[in-house]
């Protein structure tokens, strides 16, 4: 599942709560025993930043993961900056689909 973000953002929108909705049922439908939230930045601002923007956004994720009744014991939570993008840019440049978290149901 992938949750976008607006720019410079990690508040959760409208869709992005339905879509960690959807995770969540999945999760529990399925009887996951693990999930990975990894959160994820364009490459507009700087590394340092970008890996607490990427934090912050695995973080709300959880949270709201967690408010739907997903066991926080049963998540792994990373942050990974800019080092993984979906979208290849060069420095600086904004990309809307590089400012995600990716929920991964193992």
């Amino acid at each position: 599942f992938l949750v976008f973000f607006d720019w410079d953002r990690y508040n959760l929108t409208d869709r992005a709560r339905q879509i960690i909705a959807e995770a969540a049922q999945a999760a529990q439908r399925t009887g996951t025993t693990r999930i990975e939230v990894a959160g994820h930045a364009d490459r507009s601002g700087t590394p340092q930043y970008n890996m607490g923007l990427s934090q912050r956004r695995a973080d709300a994720v959880a949270t709201e993961l967690a408010r739907l009744g997903v066991p926080r014991s049963a998540m792994v939570i990373q942050a990974f900056g800019e080092t993984r993008p979906l979208v290849p840019t060069a420095d600086g440049v904004r990309e809307p689909q590089n400012r995600r978290v990716e929920i991964v149901l193992r």
